[in-house]
Parts: C-alpha cells; sequence; structure tokens
C-alpha cells in the first residue's frame, strides 16, 4: 500500500506538496511530464453560450465575458484565485494565483480587465500558491521554501492604471513552506495549513491572529491529527447545539476529514473524525450555508478507482457524529479540485471539464443536479490535472473567476 502511495502521490503533483508522502520533482519535471495544450490565445474576446459553445468552449448556461493568458502575466502556470470588492469604490479585483507571484486583476468592466500587476512570490517560483482576503488585505503562502506569509493592502490597487511589481506591507516567517490557507473572517484568525511534516504541529494547522493585519502573530497550532492539505474555518450557527458560536475547524487529512475546536487557540479540542468509502486523498470540502452538511471533495479517487468525479456528501448535524449520507457523480471522468457554495449552489472547479455549476437545494432529500457548466479546456475532459485550479463565485456582480493552470483567467456570468 504504501509503495502504491508513493506512485499515486508522484502522480498527484497538485495534491501533494514537496514535503508530502512522494514528490519531490523539481520545477522544470513538474512542466515535462504534466502540461499539455498550454496557454491559449490571449486575444480571445466575449462569447455568448448558444449551441454548446462560447466561441471555442464547451458550455452550458454561461457565456464567456473575458479572458487573460498566463503571457498576458507573463507567467508560466496559475493556480488558486480569490476575489476582493473594494468597499470604498465597489471595484472588484481578482487575486491570481502564479507560479512566480500573485497577480492583480481589476475587473470593474470585466469586458475589458486590467491587470495591473504582480506581488513576487517572496522566495522562489512554486507552482503552489494559495490566497485569502481579510480586511481588505490578501494573505498569501505557497510552497516555495522558506516562503511563510505575505500581506498586501489591497487598497493599494486603488488609482493604479498601469503595472508594476508591488510589495508586501508585513510578512510572517514562523513557518516555511505552506500548501493553504483558510480565514474566518467573523474571528479574525488565519489558519495556515500543509506545512513541514516535521514541525511543531505535524504539518497540521498553524493559528494566526491577523486582527492588526499588517502584524500578524502566531499563537499556536494544532497537530493532533496529522498533516492537513486544506481547511474551513467557521463560527458555528449549526443545527449541534453543543457547539453553538464555537469556532470549529475542518480540515482535510488526507485519508480523513476531521472537526476541532479551536475556540481556545491554546487549547483546541478534537471533536471527530470521519473517512469514507474509496478513500484516495481527502482534498477540500466547504459547508453548505445552513451548516447541516459538508461537501468534500477527493481528489484521487478518480484517478486510482475510476468512474467519473465523486463528491461526497457528509451529515455534520452532530459534529460529534458525522456520517456519510450521499455521494454525487458528474457527467465526467475528469478530478475533482476546489469547491465553494454560495446560496444553494456548489462551484466545483473540474480540472478538465472546467467548473461546474451545481444545484443542491434539494440536498436534503439527496437531490443534487448539474445546473450548467465552462469548460475551460476543450481538448478533452480526462483525468488529468490540466485545467481549472479554482473558482470563485461570490462576487455581486455576478462575475464568477476561474483560475485555469494552463490558460491563466476567465471570467464567465450566467446566461440572460
Amino acid at each position: 500500500m504504501k509503495f502504491f502511495q508513493l506512485i499515486l502521490c508522484s502522480l498527484i503533483v497538485f495534491a501533494c506538496t514537496r514535503g508530502e508522502i512522494g514528490y519531490r520533482g523539481n520545477y522544470d519535471e513538474f512542466f515535462a511530464e504534466n502540461q499539455s495544450g498550454l496557454d491559449s490565445n490571449s486575444e480571445i474576446k466575449k462569447a455568448l453560450c448558444e449551441d454548446g459553445f462560447a466561441g471555442e468552449y464547451p458550455c452550458k448556461g454561461y457565456d464567456l465575458i473575458a479572458h487573460l493568458s498566463l503571457s498576458d502575466f507573463e507567467s508560466e502556470r496559475g493556480n488558486d484565485s480569490w476575489g476582493w470588492s473594494d468597499p470604498q469604490t465597489q471595484k472588484e479585483y481578482v487575486l491570481m494565483g502564479l507560479d512566480d507571484g500573485t497577480g492583480f486583476v481589476d475587473i470593474s468592466d470585466p469586458e475589458k480587465p486590467i491587470f495591473l500587476g504582480k506581488l513576487l512570490s517572496a522566495t522562489s517560483n512554486s507552482i503552489w500558491r494559495d490566497i485569502k482576503v481579510y480586511n481588505d488585505h490578501a494573505f498569501i503562502v505557497s510552497e516555495a521554501e522558506n516562503h511563510g506569509l505575505q500581506v498586501f493592502d489591497l487598497k493599494n490597487l486603488r488609482g493604479v492604471d498601469g503595472r508594476k511589481n508591488f510589495e508586501p506591507d508585513a510578512t510572517l516567517n514562523t513557518f516555511g513552506n505552506a500548501h493553504n490557507i483558510a480565514i474566518n473572517e467573523d474571528s479574525g484568525y488565519a489558519y495556515v495549513v500543509g506545512t513541514s511534516r516535521a514541525d511543531d504541529y505535524n504539518g497540521g494547522v498553524h493559528f494566526i491572529d491577523i486582527s492588526n493585519p499588517t502584524s500578524p502573530n502566531e499563537v499556536g497550532g494544532y497537530g493532533g491529527d496529522g498533516y492537513t492539505h486544506d481547511a474551513q474555518v467557521v463560527n458555528y450557527i449549526g443545527p449541534d447545539s453543543d457547539y453553538n458560536e464555537k469556532e470549529i475547524f475542518v480540515g482535510s487529512n488526507e485519508s480523513k476529514l476531521v472537526f476541532v475546536d479551536v475556540t481556545d487557540k491554546e487549547n483546541p479540542i478534537s471533536i471527530s473524525s470521519i473517512d469514507y468509502e474509496n478513500v484516495a486523498y481527502t482534498h477540500q470540502g466547504w459547508f453548505t450555508e445552513d451548516q447541516k452538511y459538508f461537501i468534500l471533495g477527493d481528489e484521487a479517487d478518480e484517478i486510482e478507482r475510476g468512474g467519473n468525479t465523486r463528491t461526497i456528501i457528509i451529515d455534520v448535524t452532530d459534529l460529534d457524529d458525522p456520517k456519510v449520507y450521499h455521494f454525487y457523480y458528474s457527467p465526467t471522468p475528469a478530478i475533482d479540485h476546489n469547491g465553494y457554495v454560495k446560496g444553494d449552489t456548489f462551484f466545483l472547479a473540474n480540472y478538465t471539464s472546467g467548473i461546474r455549476i451545481i444545484d443542491i437545494s434539494g440536498i436534503s432529500e439527496k437531490e443534487i443536479n448539474e445546473l450548467g457548466f465552462f469548460d475551460t479546456y476543450p481538448i478533452n475532459n480526462s483525468t488529468s490535472f490540466n485545467g481549472v485550479w479554482s473558482v470563485y463565485p461570490y462576487f455581486e456582480s455576478g462575475i464568477i473567476s476561474i483560475s485555469d493552470s494552463n490558460s491563466g483567467l476567465f471570467l464567465v456570468k450566467k446566461s440572460q
């Protein structure tokens, strides 16, 4: 089994960080072995979804508004992304993870996005970068060696009309590489995960007080359940009255999902954990808005087990005893990556099959149906790590940003 895990993780270079089970190949090897169909035409303009296509891109119910290629970013690879809406100007911005840093894009006119420049990686380039926002500041981690945390005041983007290289407003170096960062905006804490397995928390989670964004302060951590790949942290408002108003950490820990009460940063308390049938690599997930269910993705099951994209629905009405409730299968065999909930809709980054927009209004009756999709990787829907890395569906304008690891940034919107 351990030998198979080594082989599997050498393939799953997106899921497995350089410090994880197997993959330690260098940057050039990654490109040589895992990319195809690189960077599409940067001249692509708005295209309505008609007869199943928006220009060259397969689609259903979503129009292409604009596209910026990796060449436009002067980068070689895309990864994570997030968004920011300026409370003063109401302008919307995409924060685009790139191999060499973080790009900032003004999408206030979404048909004419403006690349404003980038914050370069703190140390070396890396194909893994993660970004979240709190109090008008971006918080950035990377798998680049000794990268630590970068903090960037997004208000610096006001008035910028040309490309420039930005500088961080603060850094924190109590850890080196990290795979992901989660932020609970209600508590003012960031949770850095996927650090070195040899650190004080076994690659679990570092607690960072970001109540003063430009003075981040590490105040503890938790490693009792081992390495955490990704996480969501919430002030709990769900049906389990035992945890009302507690701060709950949900970690995707490679072979299981873990629940931890992190209200007291000096005394985090393990609540429960759960695995599921045919676990391959427990990757990432998100609560439904009523916090009755947790929608989970396994990044390696399509490779290891075959079949179409599988999404695991966990019933978390009792946090002490979570249960597998349902499996939803998408129409293609593509690998699932990051997924986010907005209202009764689940937005799934599905690598080679693009983004899938899924109706979860009937989740309690196990009625889950695909509403639409936009496929940024029209070459195929194969089980590979090309295509969409992440999706950000929270802009009030209705614009959905898509970060494609091969082809850059896409802006799409629901068809009228």
